[in-house]
């Protein structure tokens, strides 16, 4: 422990109360003295504590609605001077100006506002400025003064007084001014985000105050930490914490998921779908979807989008997976699927998720709006002489849903709201495909009758006709190719049903 320091004059100023009392009170038992402003002032008071009106050190009241009441040098003085300068002592004395060796203050709720819906007024209104200003000072004069920017800090301030009969020590006040740091710098990047919406200034700027620690990354080698709010999105109903990976395929599941409104379940391994089915009911989608590969469904990632009843449960169960994700289960259900301590039960929440992906790359950051299109029959343009049928076109919406979600190169086939088989990840179209029949063939799926989605154009014909050789009546693809009239001439002799959706789905 270094250079110890005794807290004598504490400005205290702060929007939210709750949790402060007890630092009080146990800052008055240590003799120090407070100054303070409006509301705080009016609390401390009422704690029985004596407090010295900010505009009484000042000589000012405050003024302008409230806007300025701390900004003045006989506050900033008190907080900025360097104890050790003489000069800088010598100062303070002949202004009168008293040594601040705490100061604890918040900010206006400006995110909250924000999220709110208030208006533009209400909402600047909420930008601080003499909080953050006090904040800054506080900090970078950590050597001799403690700040406390958080209500998250209370208890921990108050623990270290006691321990130290009034004292805080060098190594104390430089950790609060990093979590002061922290707080200030978020809260100018939300203030900055709100303006950057309209015109936004070409810079990238993202701050999350939450993290959970995972127990590691992609790999047991590699360290993982999780900056967001799950508890926003999820009610975690069972099983041990989510790791790294879980995460990544929950993320995939949720985006998958909702491209559907019709009963659909669906498995997922490695963030692309293994199986997935829409019927009428629940529990028929779910033991369709399984039958789409139940070798790859083993550990894998559930979802769907409906509640979870008993009797889907009962067969759910019979699976060893990691994670199920659905937006309601009935108690039957739920005591079904707890029987087992560690897979993963969670519940969703309505809650709108980012528009931006963004991710690190070499020594930068690449961001691009989410792809938030899918194609419906408007985009879905006919080029070949044969129209597909209505059952053919319903397939095509469901196979280019999977498709968009699927890792390039891709394939996807589907037969009757029925995920057959995808190719994914490939090097080159042709080995998709061929990667998607066999793996049908393996299940014991005809593929007579079925549909082909292709998340990119075909460079050449080949892949329509051996989609043609193995029974794939209608395809869609994004088109856009030089090569388009041959792929298009290659269907029309094969008699396949071509649709062109002019949207291209890569996913990396």
């Amino acid at each position: 422990m270094s250079h110890p320091v005794k807290i004598k004059n504490a400005l205290v100023s702060v929007y939210y109360k709750d949790g402060l009392a007890p630092l009080i009170n146990l800052l008055n038992k240590h003799g120090v003295t407070f100054y303070s402003t409006g509301g705080t002032e009016t609390f401390i008071r009422e704690l029985g504590h004596e407090v010295i009106p900010v505009e009484d050190l000042t000589g000012y009241p405050s003024i302008l609605g409230g806007r300025v009441k701390t900004l003045h040098p006989k506050v900033f003085g008190g907080i900025l001077s360097r104890r050790p300068l003489a000069a800088d002592k010598q100062q303070l004395e002949e202004y009168e100006i008293p040594e601040i060796d705490l100061v604890i203050v918040d900010l206006y709720p400006f995110e909250e506002t924000v999220a709110s819906g208030a208006s533009d007024q209400e909402i600047i209104e909420k930008i601080d400025i003499g909080g953050i200003s006090l904040i800054r000072a506080a900090a970078k004069n950590y050597n001799d003064v403690v700040i406390i920017a958080s209500k998250n800090d209370y208890q921990h301030l108050e623990d270290i007084l006691a321990e130290n009969e009034g004292y805080t020590f060098a190594e104390h006040r430089k950790e609060f001014a990093k979590r002061a740091f922290n707080v200030s710098s978020h809260y100018d990047s939300a203030i900055f985000n709100y303006f950057n919406r309209e015109e936004p200034l070409q810079v990238f700027k993202q701050s999350e105050q939450r993290a959970q620690v995972l127990r590691y990354g992609e790999n047991p080698h590699q360290k993982g930490i999780f900056y967001g709010d799950l508890g926003a999105l999820f009610d975690k109903l069972n099983g041990k914490e989510l790791s790294y990976n879980n995460l990544v395929d929950v993320d995939a599941a949720v985006a998958l998921i909702d491209e559907f409104n019709d009963p659909t379940f669906a498995v997922l391994k490695h963030t692309n779908a293994c199986g997935i089915a829409t019927r009428a009911d629940l529990l028929t989608a779910w033991q369709d979807a399984l039958a789409c590969d139940p070798v790859s469904a083993f550990g894998g990632v559930l979802i769907c989008n409906g509640q979870i009843d008993e009797a889907t449960a009962a067969e759910i169960n019979k699976l060893f997976f990691e994670v199920l994700i659905a937006p309601d289960y009935t108690d039957d259900a739920l005591r079904t699927l707890t029987s087992k301590k560690n897979r993963i039960l969670l519940k969703r929440k309505p809650t709108q998720l980012p528009h931006k992906h963004f991710k690190t790359l070499l020594n930068g950051v690449i961001e691009q709006d989410k792809d938030a299109v899918i194609e419906g029959a408007a985009q879905m343009k006919t080029v070949t002489d044969k129209e597909p049928t209505d059952r053919e076109l319903t397939d095509l919406f469901f196979a280019n849903k999977i498709v968009k979600h699927t890792k390039s190169n891709a394939i996807v086939l589907v037969k009757d709201g029925q995920l057959s088989a995808s190719g994914v990840g490939q090097t080159s179209r042709v080995d998709a495909l061929k990667q998607a029949i066999e793996k049908a063939k393996t299940f014991g799926f005809d593929l007579h009758g079925a549909v082909m989605a292709s998340d990119a154009f075909f460079p050449f014909p080949d892949c329509v006709e051996i989609a043609a050789e193995a029974g794939i009546t209608a395809i869609s693809q994004p088109g856009g190719s030089i090569r388009d009239p041959e792929s298009v001439a290659m269907a029309n002799k094969k008699g396949v049903a071509m649709v062109i959706t002019g949207i291209r789905h890569f996913k990396h």
